[in-house]
């Protein structure tokens, strides 16, 4: 019950929706129960009286509160779930704000430890999971002791006897009946949590991966997987439903019993009344609405343990302290930023080898740099540690004589420009995919961009800048997505350029026009270029081989040339 707290604590922004809808859902279950009552008794009290009593009989009233207890009970349901689904939509925005907030300060090598489709179950399904709480728990709970607690008050009007007898086996039910099947219900409840996460992150897999699964003939075997996890999940569901039956079943018992005993008990008579006539009616329909009123909360913690299972997924992300802590705020020159990397080692969790070994290099300001070499030689990486996206582990990196670690996140992310191996296209328009770069660039500079980066005809059309992208929309290929990243690095225009092979899947006539751009935008600035191509190397200033973390050549192209080591090496491969 502890991995509740984070969240219980959250209904605390909306206490007064929360409990406008417990009011009004007590207010419908006790119209329901006063229309019920007062219909038997009506019944009743009218076939006693007869023809005879066709004019001394007041029929008008009794009418009259069918009447307005029956539309007291549409309207009350009516905002009761207008009120209730609203405050819970509410928490769950509130939820989600909350959960992505913690999720968004943790450092990449924490999310690493969690599979994408993983993530987006515990964000997603988990957060949505949670939504349980107030509306199959707390509120019908809630309800259900207010409603025995009226009851037991307006039958003992009736007579004592009853209302105590009543009472007493309505509030047992309330306190036993949750319990028991919590702990009946707790192991399925756990199934369905996990075997449907199970279930999602195997059929995202299946999906995304359907090219090479079919390629190698590995597709049904990994559907008939997909089954069996699905057959796991809908059984653990099926033994759920199985237990809410059960749990209705025993409340029918226990209210057929009790209205049965309620009979043979006013049989003789209530209180003061031996012939009681339509009363009987009136406490028999009344029992039998009460126990309505327990019908959700026999059952009410049959999906808690789903509940927990839900949260105890989300808080081991949530719980989690940010491996990266930025100061409020600091203070640098603007222009050129000079880099320099102090005896740096680093390696990544489960990998004993280090990535960088005791590296270091200086780059000065308005410097452009290459780093050159085999892969997992620690190129991106330490772009990577550059970006602050992980935390090196000895040594040290300053930025314009500031360490890195004294950088607020704002300052930071401002003066760098980043292109990654990795281009994310959002299923957005062309616009707002461009616009994360630059939120107030105009329609012109964005249009520039793309004239400048070879990605004009993207603007071809009646949309233009309003085309949609990705899902649903146009496709990118790999180096229209590689150019669009460039393009997001020209809006953004920071003083410290880190591009991790820019030119990767392009080809030689487009690699050569995205080279000279990058050399005549990023003049008077300092860059840092990972690649595995050689295009374009000789107009830099300084060209650095890296190999096992280190640095183990560095110069001009000429003077690496000449020295006919590493890099005279790397020429030799490109030229064959």
């Amino acid at each position: 019950m502890s991995a509740l707290r984070p969240f219980l604590r959250l209904f605390r922004r909306h206490p007064w929706r929360l409990l406008l809808g417990v009011l009004l859902a007590i207010v419908t279950l006790l119209a329901s129960i006063g229309l019920l009552a007062l219909s038997g008794w009506f019944l009743a009290a009218s076939s006693l009286a007869g023809l005879a009593g066709l004019y001394s009989f007041n029929y008008m009233l009794p009418a009259a509160g069918v009447r307005g207890a029956a539309i007291a009970r549409t309207a009350a349901r009516y905002f009761e779930r207008l009120v209730s689904h609203d405050a819970t939509f509410r928490v769950l925005q509130h939820l989600r704000v909350f959960t992505f907030s913690r999720l968004i300060a943790l450092a990449p090598g924490q999310l690493a430890a969690f599979r994408q489709g993983d993530l987006l179950n515990r964000f997603v399904s988990d957060v949505d999971t949670l939504d349980h709480l107030y509306l199959r728990v707390i509120a019908p709970l809630a309800g259900a002791f207010v409603v025995i607690v009226v009851v037991t008050l307006g039958i003992g009007l009736v007579d004592v006897r009853l209302a105590l007898v009543l009472g007493g086996v309505m509030l047992a039910a309330l306190v036993a009946m949750p319990p028991l099947f919590y702990r009946l219900g707790a192991p399925a409840g756990r199934a369905i949590a996990l075997q449907g996460a199970a279930w999602r992150l195997r059929l995202m897999q299946w999906l995304s991966g359907q090219a090479e699964l079919t390629l190698y003939g590995l597709a049904a075997g990994w559907r008939q997987q997909l089954d069996i996890d699905e057959r796991r999940w809908q059984a653990a569901q099926r033994q759920q439903q199985r237990l809410q039956a059960l749990s209705q079943s025993l409340l029918l018992l226990l209210s057929g019993a009790t209205v049965t005993l309620l009979l043979w008990m006013s049989a003789g008579g209530l209180a003061h009344d031996a012939s009681p006539g339509a009363l009987i009616a009136l406490v028999v329909f009344c029992a039998l609405a009460a126990f309505e009123a327990l019908a959700p909360v026999a059952g009410a913690f049959l999906p808690l343990a789903q509940v927990i299972a839900a949260a105890e997924r989300v808080n081991a992300l949530i719980d989690q302290t940010p491996a990266l802590a930025f100061p409020v705020a600091s203070t640098s020159d603007a222009g050129s930023l000079a880099v320099a990397i102090d005896q740096v080692s680093f390696h990544y969790p489960q990998r004993p080898d280090a990535v960088l070994d005791q590296l270091s290099l200086t780059v000065r300001a308005g410097e452009r740099v290459a780093l050159l070499g085999p892969t997992g030689c620690g190129k991106s990486t330490l772009l990577a540690l550059l970006t602050r996206a992980w935390e090196v582990e000895s040594g040290s990196i300053r930025l314009q004589n500031l360490a890195l670690r004294d950088w607020d996140a704002r300052a930071l992310r401002q003066r760098i420009s980043v292109v990654t191996q990795r281009v994310h296209l959002f299923n957005q328009t062309l616009r707002d995919n461009l616009r994360i770069a630059r939120p107030d660039a105009s329609d012109a500079q964005l249009s520039d961009v793309l004239r400048q980066t070879g990605l004009a005809r993207l603007l071809e059309g009646d949309e233009g800048l309003n085309a949609w992208l990705g899902d649903g929309g146009r496709p990118l290929s790999g180096g229209e997505l590689r150019r669009l990243a460039i393009a997001r690095a020209l809006l953004h225009d920071g003083d410290l350029w880190l591009l991790d092979e820019p030119t990767e899947g392009l080809d030689a006539t487009t690699e050569r026009h995205i080279l000279a751009l990058l050399q005549q935008v990023t003049a008077g600035k300092t860059l840092i270029m990972v690649t595995h191509r050689l295009s374009g190397l000789d107009a830099l200033d300084r060209i650095c081989v890296m190999e096992n973390g280190q640095i183990v050549e560095q110069g001009t192209h000429q003077e690496l040339i000449s020295k006919a080591g590493r890099y005279w090496h790397f020429q030799q491969r490109f030229a064959l």
